[in-house]
C-alpha cells in the first residue's frame, strides 16, 4: 500500500509507476483505491464508473479497468453534497455529514472488491487518500490504515519535499500513528526532489534514525509527464497567460477552457495541451477570453449551477458576444447542454434545484435531465463535414457519462453504445449553420488522433502528422517507471512485498 503524508504527495503516480514496473516483469498486478473523490471519472467496458487515476493505473498494469479497482467514488456536486458511486453505479446523492455517519455501510463494498482483486492477481497495489494521520477521522475512515489493517498490507509512506517540511510530514505522520498501524509502515519515499539528490543524503540518515524505518529512495521531480490529472485542483497551476509563438516563431492557436467550479473529465483536453502549436489554458473570468481563438465549455457535475456561475461572472455574456464575432465555441457534455436553448430539470437534480434554466442559445438543442444515468463506452461515426471536411466517415472512440437527454436537429455523430447490454445507436451532437459553434456528448473526442489533427488544421494550426495521444501516455508511463526503478531500492521493495519468497520475475 502507498500512503501519503497529504493530498497531492504523489500517491497516484507512484502506484502507476509500481503497476508498470511489476507488469514489465510479468507479474499480474492491479491497482486499488477504496474511496476516491473526483469528478474526473472513467467509464469501464461494462459502463461502470471509477476514478481516472485507477483507470490510468490499470493501463500502467496492462489490465482492463473495472469497478473493483475503485469501489467507492464520490463525485462532488457542491460544497457539501456528492453523488456516491458504489461498485461503479450511482447510489445516491448525500451530504458530507450524512456520509460520515453512514460510512461503515460501504465497508463491505470495499473489502469485497479488494478480496476479489486479491483472488485474481499476484499483486495488488493499494492507494491511500489524504493522510493516515487525520486523527478526527481515524475511527470512520475506510481508505487508509483501515484497509492496511484489514489485509495486513505493508505500507510505504510518501512525503512531498516540493511543498517543504518533509521531515515534519514523514516523522510527524509516523509518530501520530497507533502502534499497530506504525508497525505496518515498512519504508519511506521522499518525492519530487529538485536538484542534486546527493544534497539530501544527510536527510535520508535523519529520517531513518528518527523514524526507525528505511528510506527506499528519493525520487526526483519528473518533467513533462503527459498523464491525466485526477483532481481539478491541479488546474490552478496550469498557465492562464497566452504565449503567442512557439520556438520557431509560428503563431500558436489559443484555446481557452472554462474552469467551472464543478469541472469534470477535463482530461478530455490533455491531447490538445500536448500539441506544440497549441496554447491551452483554463480560465474563469471574461477578461481572460479576449485573445482566445477557441473557447471550450467542458463537462461539469453541476450543469445548471455552473451555468448560473457563468452568468454571475459575466462569462456567459462574453462567450455569446465572442461567438457573434466568429470565435469558435465548443461544448462537451455539460458544456454542450449549456450551449443549447434551455435545460429542463423536472426532478430537481443537482444542488441548484432549479426546474429549468435558459442556455446560451448558441445551438438549437434542448436538454432534459432524467433519472437514468448514461454511462457507456462508445464508438462514433462522423456523419458530415460540418465540423471539419477531413473528418467525414471517421470512426471515433470515447465514452458517455450524463443524465441529460438532448434533442438535436443537426446531429453530426452516430454513436454506438458498446457498454450497453445490447449495442444500440443514437444520434448525437449539434452545430451552428456556419460550423463555428458545435458540441456533443462524446468524452475523449480529442484523444482520437485523426479527428484532433484534422480539426486543428481546419483552424489554421500546424500539427505533427503522426501526433498520437496514446503514444504520449505510454511514453510517460515508461518514463515514470524508469525513474522509479532508477531511484528506489527495488530489492528492498521486493523483500517488503514478498518477505518469504524470491522476487517475482514471471514469464507469461
Amino acid at each position: 500500500m502507498i500512503q501519503g503524508t497529504s493530498s497531492s504527495a504523489g500517491k497516484s503516480l507512484l502506484v502507476a509507476a509500481l503497476c508498470r514496473c511489476f507488469a514489465r516483469r510479468g507479474v499480474r498486478v492491479a491497482p486499488f483505491k477504496a474511496q476516491n473523490m473526483s469528478n474526473n471519472a472513467a467509464v469501464c467496458e461494462d459502463g461502470s464508473e471509477i476514478g481516472r487515476s485507477q483507470a490510468l493505473q490499470a493501463i500502467a498494469a496492462s489490465v482492463r479497468p473495472h469497478a473493483d479497482m475503485n469501489p467507492i467514488l464520490l463525485k462532488p456536486e457542491g460544497d457539501t453534497h456528492s453523488q456516491v458511486i458504489v461498485n461503479g453505479r450511482p447510489y445516491q446523492s448525500i451530504g458530507a455529514s450524512e456520509y460520515f455517519k453512514r460510512k461503515m455501510e460501504f465497508w463491505p463494498a470495499v473489502t469485497g472488491a479488494l478480496d476479489r482483486l486479491r483472488d485474481q492477481y499476484d499483486l495488488v497495489i493499494i492507494e491511500g487518500a489524504g493522510s493516515p494521520a487525520e486523527l478526527n477521522l481515524s475511527d470512520v475512515e475506510i481508505v487508509n490504515m483501515a484497509v492496511a489493517r484489514y489485509c495486513q498490507s505493508p505500507v510505504i509512506l510518501v512525503g512531498d519535499i516540493e511543498r517543504g517540511g518533509v521531515f515534519a510530514q514523514l516523522l510527524g505522520t509516523l509518530w501520530l500513528l497507533a502502534p499497530e498501524e506504525r508497525s505496518l509502515v515498512k519504508g519511506l519515499i521522499v518525492n519530487k526532489f529538485r536538484g542534486d539528490l546527493r544534497l539530501f543524503d544527510r536527510g535520508v540518515e535523519l529520517l531513518e534514525e528518527r523514524g526507525g524505518t528505511s528510506v527506499l529512495g528519493v525520487l526526483p521531480w519528473i518533467n513533462n509527464l503527459k498523464l491525466p490529472e485526477e483532481d481539478a485542483v491541479a488546474l490552478l497551476d496550469r498557465r492562464s497567460r497566452r504565449e503567442r509563438t512557439d520556438q520557431d516563431g509560428a503563431s500558436k492557436l489559443d484555446i481557452a477552457v472554462i474552469r467551472f467550479p464543478h469541472i469534470a473529465n477535463f482530461d478530455d483536453f490533455d491531447p490538445l495541451e500536448n500539441e506544440s502549436t497549441v496554447e491551452l489554458r483554463y480560465v474563469d473570468s471574461p477578461d481572460q477570453l479576449r485573445v482566445a481563438d477557441v473557447i471550450i465549455l467542458p463537462g461539469t457535475k453541476n450543469t445548471i449551477g455552473d451555468l448560473q456561475w457563468m452568468h454571475e461572472t459575466g462569462l456567459a455574456d462574453a462567450i455569446v458576444d465572442l461567438a457573434h464575432q466568429q470565435v469558435r465555441i465548443v461544448g462537451i457534455c455539460g458544456g454542450y447542454q449549456m450551449l443549447g436553448q434551455r435545460i429542463h430539470n423536472p426532478h430537481g437534480f443537482e444542488t441548484a434545484k432549479k426546474s429549468s434554466a435558459d442556455g446560451l442559445r448558441l445551438l438549437d438543442v434542448e436538454t432534459t435531465f432524467q433519472y437514468e444515468k448514461q454511462t457507456y463506452q462508445v464508438t462514433a461515426t462522423v456523419l458530415n463535414d460540418s465540423i471539419t471536411q477531413e473528418s467525414v466517415g471517421l470512426v471515433l472512440r470515447g465514452y458517455e457519462i450524463h443524465v441529460g437527454q438532448t434533442v438535436t436537429h443537426s446531429p453530426w455523430l452516430r454513436i454506438t453504445r458498446t457498454g450497453a447490454a445490447v449495442d444500440h445507436e443514437v444520434l448525437d451532437g449539434s452545430r451552428s449553420d456556419d460550423g463555428h459553434v458545435w458540441g456533443c456528448y462524446l468524452h475523449g473526442i480529442f484523444h482520437n488522433d485523426a479527428f484532433r489533427n484534422a480539426w486543428l488544421r481546419s483552424l489554421g494550426a500546424s500539427v505533427i502528422l503522426d501526433s498520437k495521444a496514446n503514444d504520449a501516455t505510454e511514453a510517460s508511463l515508461e518514463q515514470l517507471a524508469d525513474a522509479f526503478e532508477s531511484h528506489i531500492d527495488m530489492k528492498q521493495l521486493d523483500h517488503i512485498i514478498w518477505p518469504q519468497e524470491q522476487p517475482h520475475v514471471i514469464s507469461r
